[in-house]
């Protein structure tokens, strides 16, 4: 068997490693034969790893109690030096290979040494899992459509505080670190801010030693891969599954039945059975989540779904007809091939379906299997909220809340009360956007026709929640009620009950009466019938006064109801809908928005009505990132700097100690070794930079970066369009006024657009368009450069993040629930410019107002302003009105922008009128470039502002906000193991 030699110093006594129940082969480095351990061999013994993680299975529940000295054990940390870490990964290189014998090539390096770290994570993985099994406390579930982890391999390592060790391993075989770990592919689970989210509120659970798993999809061919051509964005499948990946473990044993289609029967035991249709198996992979120096290891639970051999149609297939054969296989896999489906056509819609129930009912049932097995034989379904607590992120995991009563009730046999008390108890909601088409609502007859069960059980929510509104409202004031009622129901365009209906038909009925009784006094005189017609009018009276005490004392105003009764029915021109948001309000005891000026929204605007009906669900839990990927790890030099001049490392899991640097940020010997670090981050972007794109940046111009989703709200297009006008400016200069009136800038934009999305599309087409021709022009030279980085993704900004000097956060005010990335920027102190939006706000507070460049319109005054403009009161700044003339004078090459710029024209009309007010905020975000070039002139400055950015992220800690959860929604406790 061919081999990669090993260095002389490394012939030493080779080290056994932690498997079990199987004959296993290992390096002898003295020379370098593979040895079969359970014969003879004087230097190792086999080591029995007493532990496994405990999964649950749907078909056989199997209990494993441990005791505290085989967890004990298990945990006892490894001499883990260079040489035994050598041994380890040629153990896989050449024994659970996934390359051929030979050369160890960098592939090859990376599976071997990745699997090389996993059997470290395996001890620690098994025993937090056993030791959660033998305590039975209360743990949190965390579903997410997306966890956007990044890389594995360097976190892991820096988590195990085995770097160094790493690197002189990988030396020794002649590699370096950093080039074994850039062959890593980034796991295509997520998109932006949601899932990089989850995977830092992952990484906090893990080491605060919080109880709690995540749950999510496994993606075959993720979002999509973006390439930038001369046509624009292109998109193609995600390749990061395409040679296995070395961190999951598939558990073929944890399977679970999924159901769509089907119809409803009545048994005989007078439950409700959900029968036929069509059947799935959901799958689970799992993949170990460490904490920063602690043994603490939890599991992400991927879903993956397929169908049995039994369902593919032999017969079929011989028969020639090789779809139909494989019709069953198909459908199944789809379900987890790619992220977020385009849903414009009836199919993709029923996928994206699909993805969300899979990912509920997979989930529930496995958790729902946990809490049986850990009972025992005395499962008390009460006790079952006091276990476990389950986060939906966002409104993806919505149907949580019929799946789990449909399991409680229909296969539990509990009472629908009992079964709503355990949902409400359990479940909690966390809402990311205010953007109406973000709050999913769902085809009514598409969800009963894949999922009729549970329509009947959300309609019964919805009925209980409309008696609920009429009680807790009452009938006083009806045209109250009808808004609440129209606000707040689940089911929109659905008819209303009959009692209902009956309730306004009455209030009606007075309302006329009444309105007619008033008209007859004032038309008629007093004469000699007077006491006729007053008797007349007392039996009008009486008739009223009957139906009004028939429903308790209705409001005597002719204007309390609406005179029109038909939003009382549904319109046959609008699709009946169910409302996800509404659900989630409703299903759950805690609903928090993720930043103080969006939860306020939230509160004041979006779900108005539900919290003045229930105000102690609604809190506010500000974002968080982990500062141990964003800077401890991807910014070492920075962190260096941190710990030597505060004096310890504490801060990585203690961020309020950067804190201290307020107190040093006129240190100049501080101010030399911070430039200095920004330097060296700043070379790295040039490499990338020009490995990408092929241009060449100069490091010593300002580093500018934007980077997330490409999306109107976030306001790419008021970026490219202040750098189109710099370019003009510099145009009509001459060098010498240029270099005078302007400072280098290398202008940086990265993301995706969704495939279907025309406009940010044609955003992204604007900015490498401009690119290509500023940075060919002779006259700018280094003055000015426009970079898209292509296929922006987690590594890109452990790159790019470090490097900053200016980052943009400038979304439209009232529109970016938090934001993430600004957290990430003001960590590794770069100074934003943005608007007071999302956690912009709190960002600034903490930083200093001196510290940020502030701009714009603010949230309480977009109403009006969108009201000026259809209106036509509105007048463009001129120089906005220059800038789109340039744009459309073709010197940024042939492309059509016309359908872009008329986007920011016109008063009124869907995709017109400057919705996201670009065209208000494009004089004030120039002016406030002007500022952000005066400051940089001064570096002193700007370098004390950095500092002070850093300092004041200390908030933004996702362990602080994890803290907050644990404590205010989800009531676990840490659990250190021993």
């Amino acid at each position: 068997m061919a081999s990669t030699a090993l260095p002389p110093a490394l012939a030493t006594r080779s080290i056994p490693f932690p498997f079990s129940g199987h004959r296993r082969l290992i390096y002898s480095p003295a020379d370098l034969v593979p040895k079969s351990i359970g014969g003879s061999n004087r230097f190792f013994q086999p080591y029995r790893f007493r532990y496994r993680l405990l999964h649950v299975a749907s078909e056989q529940q199997i209990k494993d109690p441990v005791s505290e000295e085989g967890c004990q054990d298990a945990l006892s940390s490894s001499v883990y030096d260079a040489s035994t870490i050598v041994s380890n990964i040629l153990y896989h290189a050449e024994i659970t290979p996934s390359f051929s014998a030979g050369h160890l090539h960098l592939p090859k390096a990376y599976f071997a040494t990745a699997e090389s770290v996993r059997d470290e994570l395996m001890k620690n993985w098994n025993a937090t899992s056993s030791y959660y099994e033998k305590l039975n406390m209360k743990q949190a579930y965390y579903l997410s459509m997306e966890f956007l982890q990044g890389r594995a391999l360097l976190n892991a390592i820096g988590n195990l505080d085995l770097t160094g060790q790493y690197a002189e391993a990988l030396r020794k075989l002649g590699h370096k670190l950093e080039n074994v770990a850039g062959q890593e592919a980034d796991a295509a689970l997520g998109n932006g801010g949601l899932g990089r989210l989850a995977s830092c509120f992952l990484d906090s659970l893990a080491t605060l030693n919080y109880p709690a798993w995540g749950y999510g999809l496994r993606y075959k061919y993720g979002l999509f891969q973006q390439t930038i051509t001369k046509d624009g964005q292109e998109e193609v499948a995600e390749s990061w599954l395409e040679i296995g990946n070395p961190w999951e473990v598939v558990r073929h044993d944890v399977s679970y039945p999924v159901r769509f289609y089907g119809k409803v029967v009545l048994g005989s035991d007078r439950r409700k059975h959900w029968i036929g249709g069509e059947n799935i198996r959901a799958i689970a992979y799992d993949v170990p989540i460490p904490g920063f120096k602690t043994k603490t290891t939890l599991n992400l639970r991927l879903w993956s779904t397929k169908v049995p051999a039994k369902d593919f149609d032999l017969e079929a297939f011989n028969a020639g007809k090789h779809n139909q054969a494989n019709e069953a296989h198909a459908n199944a896999e789809k379900i987890c091939y790619v992220l977020y489906p385009g849903d414009e056509s009836a199919e993709g819609k029923i996928l994206r379906l699909k993805q969300q129930y899979t990912l509920c009912s997979a989930s529930l049932q496995d958790i729902i299997a946990s809490f049986e097995r850990r009972s025992g034989n005395s499962v008390n379904w009460k006790e079952f909220p006091s276990k476990i607590a389950v986060q939906m992120n966002d409104t993806h995991p919505t149907l949580c809340i019929p799946e789990l009563m449909r399991i409680l009730i229909d296969l539990k046999g509990l009472s629908w009360k009992e079964a709503w008390s355990i949902t409400q108890s359990t479940v909690a909601y966390t809402n990311h956007t205010v953007l109406p088409e973000a709050l999913e609502k769902w085809n009514l007859e598409l969800l009963q026709k894949l999922l009729p069960r549970h329509v009947e059980i959300i309609e019964e929510i919805d009925h209980e929640l409309i008696n609920n509104i009429i009680s807790e409202f009452g009938i006083q004031d009806l045209s109250m009620l009808e808004q609440k009622l129209k606000d707040m129901r689940i089911l929109d365009n659905v008819d209303f009950p009959d009692s209902v209906v009956e309730l306004f038909s009455k209030a009606k009925a007075i309302s006329e009466v009444k309105s007619e009784k008033k008209l007859l006094v004032k038309s008629l005189e007093l004469t000699t019938d007077e006491a006729s017609e007053n008797s007349g009018n007392m039996d009008v009276a009486e008739e009223v006064s009957d139906v009004a005490n028939s429903e308790g004392q209705l409001e005597e105003d002719e204007d309390s109801t609406s005179a029109d009764l038909s939003w009382l029915k549904s319109s046959p021109k609008l699709q009946k809908v169910v409302r996800m948001a509404n659900l989630c309000v409703v299903g759950g005891h805690a609903v928090n928005g993720v930043a103080e000026i969006h939860s306020d929204i939230v509160k004041k605007d979006v779900f108005n009505s539900f919290y003045r009906l229930w105000p102690d669900k609604f809190q506010n839990k500000t974002n968080g990132v982990t500062p141990r990927r964003w800077i401890r790890f991807c910014n070492p030099e920075l962190s260096k700097i941190i710990t030597k001049w505060i004096g310890t490392e504490e801060w990585v899991v203690k961020t309020e100690n950067l804190e201290e640097l307020k107190k040093l940020a006129d240190n100049e010997d501080l101010h030399i070794e911070w430039r200095a670090a920004k330097t060296s981050n700043k070379m790295k972007v040039v490499s990338l930079v020009r490995e990408k794109t092929g241009y060449i940046i100069s490091p010593d111009a300002m580093f500018d970066i934007q980077v997330k989703r490409i999306h109107e709200y976030k306001r790419q297009l008021l970026n490219i369009l202040g750098i189109i006008y710099r370019y003009k400016k510099m145009k009509e200069m001459s060098a010498q006024e240029r270099i005078s009136s302007f400072i280098p800038r290398v202008c940086i934009f990265g993301g995706k657009a969704f495939a279907t999305y025309v406009q940010a599309k044609r955003i992204v087409k604007l900015i490498t368009d401009v690119g290509a021709t500023i940075n060919h022009d002779p006259d700018i030279g280094d003055l000015l450069k426009v970079v898209f980085v292509p296929d922006y993704n987690v590594s890109i900004a452990e790159i790019l993040i470090p490097a900053s000097e200016l980052s943009q956060h400038i979304s439209t005010a009232g529109m970016e629930a938090s934001g993430t990335s600004n957290m990430k920027f003001a960590m590794n102190g770069c100074i934003l410019i943005g608007t007071l939006d999302g956690a912009n706000v709190e960002i600034r507070q903490e930083v200093g107002e001196e510290n940020f460049f502030l701009f714009g319109a603010q949230a309480h005054e977009i109403a009006d302003l969108r009201k000026e403009r259809a209106e036509g009161k509105f007048v463009p700044d001129p120089r906005f009105e220059e800038v789109k003339k340039y744009v459309r004078s073709g010197v940024f090459g042939p492309y059509n922008y016309d359908e872009l710029m008329r986007s920011l024209e016109g008063n009124e009309g869907y995709g017109r009128a400057d919705y996201f007010l670009v065209g208000k905020d494009f004089p004030d975000y120039l002016k406030c470039q002007d500022k952000v070039d005066e400051a940089y002139r001064d570096q002193k400055r700007w370098t004390r502002m950095s500092i002070l950015n850093t300092a004041g992220s200390h908030k933004f800690s996702s362990d602080r906000t994890i803290h907050e959860y644990a404590r205010d929604i989800w009531s676990i406790q840490p659990v250190p193991l021993p």
